[in-house]
Parts: structure tokens; C-alpha cells; sequence
């Protein structure tokens, strides 16, 4: 395994737009799930696995940065005693601008963390009240020039669009105020609207005015053209990067490469397996009483779907999947498992060849899920 994701699944606030697992902070087990995480590793240590080679740490959520300072100085004791982290390139966390205090700032540097991936969304306050968020709109500023002040370089942060009554100069204005900030990697993201979410809810009364296709396609336009024009060019479908820069967690999914899911509702791929940990705090921790792993589900992933996984995730990245290395994971071509399908979307203008590897055009970019279905039989 390249990588390791650990879940910290706590929330002081649920944003309207978030399906992933969490809960609200209040009344939980905190300290103990902390523990339990250690646990866990401890789990995957005694049958064999090694954390003495990974290359990424990311800490997700929920919200890492929901912590206290002690409880995250603690979960990050507990990451040191079971990884070594002078392997490590990359350790990043994400992180709410509202929490991010100057003292937890300390603690993340102290502990090793190298890497901060802020959720700001956007800078319009009236956007980010309508969208559940609890920080200011100008909130971010402040706490990145802190992050820096405290030794932090790599920072990104997160942007979404299509928002609820957002225009497109509403848009414009936040890529504005993005930019400004002069950060080598950002991420933009249309809003998805998912199943038990609040926006989900609000959908299906019909009381959620989202702007339509036509305009959710010129602020992705806008995006791509204003972060490439400013020198963080896009190399992932939302993801955009001054060279040298890019997420190399992030790489290791787009890659399709091997890491750990540790936590409640983690999602891991070891040793040719797929898994899934129990979403439930009790389920999760009180799974783990008789020395064996919190796994809720399983799965070997056969070559077709290795391949499969390899062209849908791969394709993501502008770079594209190239067929050397598909022939080296694979022993066949890429022209040898999906020909018909290659010359299908390269005569749609989806796809083009170059430097060895399939790459969506611009034109396959927009329509990157219709490219992603047809190498799913």
C-alpha cells in the first residue's frame, strides 16, 4: 500500500450538502474512538501489514479539525506509533476555517502534518449561510495567513459551484478571492446533490433553485480557464496545481493504487481487496473486542474490474492512463481490452492519444462520466 486514509467522523455542524459518515460532535465517544483507531492499526500490524513504506497520510472526515488540541495531539501519537512517518511525502489533513485556531495549527506542524486542505467552498457570506457552513466569508484569509505564520506552505482549498441561487458572478468574484490568496493548489467541485442531505430534502419539495446545466458549465469553464491562466494548471477533473504541487495522496486513488482505510466508514483497497469499515461509532469500536478488524464488507476485485477501475479512475487525471503502465499491471494493451470502446470515443472528440497514454479533450472533460460509463461492462 501507497497511502493511508484515517476517518475522523465528527462534526460540529452538518453541512446541507454532506452524505459522507459523521456525526455531531456533542455527546460522542470521542477520546475513546481516538483510541480505537490506534486499535485498529494495531489490528492490521499483527496480520502482516507494514505502515514502514507509506507514501501519504490523509485525514478526513467529518472534520479532523473538530478535535480538541489535546485530542488531536493524541491521534496524532497514536499515527506516530504505528507509521513511520519519515517515509512519508505528503501528511495532510483537512480542516474547517472556523477551527483551525492558531494552537491547533501548532499541534498539526508539531505532529508532522505537512499538508492542509481547507473546506472554505466559498467567500460569498449569503452562499455559505444558504449551504450550512459556519465560517465568515472572510475567514479564510485570516487563517491561512496563520498557517503560514505557523510554517505551513502546502495549503489548498476547496471550492464548489452550482451552489443554490449562485451566479455565475457570484462565481467569479470567489475565484477572485481564491486566487488572491496565492496558494499552489486548489479544488473545485459542482455541488452534488445526494441522497439524505438536506439539499436532498429541499430538492424533492421543490425548494432548491440550483442554476441550470448551461450556467453550471460556464462556471466549470471559468474555473479551468482562470486556474490555468494563473499558473495552477489542472491535472485531475478538479483538481488544479502549480507544477510540482499536486495531491500525491489524491494520485494514489487516481492511480488506482493500494492504501488503508482506517476509521469508521473507511474505505481501504490492500492486497487486491476492496473493503469497507462499519459506519457506526459502536458498531465500529465494539467490532474490534475480539482483536480482528472492523470490516463490514469485502470484496477481491478480478482483473476485468481492476481494468475497469484503472481506465474510470485513471482518465480522471489529465495525464491520462498510459498504456505502458496498463500493460504492466495487466499484460494486455489497452487497444487489446478496449479498442472498439477507444475508437468510439476518440471519433466522439472524447478522447485523444498522446505521449503514450488516452486523455479526455477538453470536450471529454465536460462529459467525463459519459466517458467513464462506457469502460463499464
Amino acid at each position: 500500500m501507497r497511502g493511508m486514509y484515517i476517518h475522523i467522523p465528527f462534526c460540529h455542524q452538518i453541512c446541507h450538502y454532506c452524505d459522507f459518515n459523521k456525526v455531531f460532535f456533542k455527546n460522542q465517544p470521542v477520546d475513546e474512538y481516538i483510541e480505537s483507531i490506534g486499535q485498529e492499526l494495531s489490528i492490521m500490524a499483527s496480520e502482516g501489514h507494514s505502515f514502514n513504506e507509506l507514501e501519504t497520510i490523509f485525514l478526513g472526515g467529518g472534520t479532523p479539525t473538530s478535535l480538541s488540541e489535546r485530542q488531536l495531539d493524541r491521534l496524532l501519537e497514536i499515527i506516530h506509533e504505528h507509521v513511520t512517518i519519515g517515509t512519508l511525502r505528503e501528511f495532510s489533513t483537512e480542516a474547517n476555517p472556523d477551527e483551525l485556531t492558531r494552537g491547533k495549527l501548532s499541534v498539526l506542524k508539531n505532529g508532522g502534518v505537512s499538508r492542509l486542505s481547507i473546506g472554505v467552498q466559498s467567500f460569498d457570506e449569503q452562499l455559505l449561510k444558504r449551504i450550512g457552513r459556519t465560517h465568515g466569508a472572510d475567514t479564510p484569509q485570516k487563517v491561512i495567513h496563520d498557517a503560514r505564520q505557523v510554517g505551513f506552505e502546502n495549503i489548498s482549498i476547496d471550492l464548489i459551484y452550482g451552489l443554490p441561487e449562485q451566479s455565475i458572478r457570484q462565481w467569479e468574484d470567489t475565484l477572485d478571492k481564491a486566487l488572491s490568496l496565492e496558494l499552489p493548489h486548489y479544488s473545485g467541485y459542482s455541488l452534488i446533490v445526494e441522497p439524505k442531505t438536506v439539499f436532498y430534502n429541499l430538492m424533492n419539495k421543490g425548494r432548491l433553485p440550483l442554476p441550470g446545466e448551461d450556467a453550471e458549465a460556464e462556471m466549470f469553464s471559468m474555473l479551468i480557464d482562470r486556474m490555468n491562466k494563473a499558473g495552477r494548471l489542472q491535472y485531475e477533473i478538479s483538481n488544479f496545481a502549480l507544477p510540482g504541487n499536486e495531491s500525491i495522496h489524491n494520485l494514489i486513488y487516481w492511480d488506482n493504487d493500494e492504501y488503508a482505510g482506517i476509521g469508521a466508514g473507511a474505505h481501504g483497497y490492500v492486497k487486491g481487496r476492496r473493503y469497507a469499515n462499519f459506519g457506526p461509532l459502536r458498531k465500529y469500536m465494539e467490532s474490534m473486542e475480539d482483536g480482528s478488524r472492523p470490516v463490514m464488507e469485502e470484496h477481491e476485485v478480478t482483473d476485468i474490474e481492476a481494468m475497469e477501475e484503472e481506465m474510470f479512475l485513471g482518465l480522471r487525471k489529465l495525464g491520462g492512463v498510459s498504456n505502458q503502465s496498463f500493460k504492466l499491471k495487466f499484460g494486455r494493451s489497452l487497444t487489446e481490452v478496449y479498442n472498439d470502446v477507444l475508437v468510439e470515443l476518440s471519433g466522439q472528440g472524447l478522447i485523444s492519444e498522446s505521449e503514450g497514454s488516452i486523455k479526455l479533450t477538453r470536450k471529454g472533460i465536460f462529459r467525463g462520466n459519459e466517458v467513464f460509463q462506457r469502460f463499464l461492462k
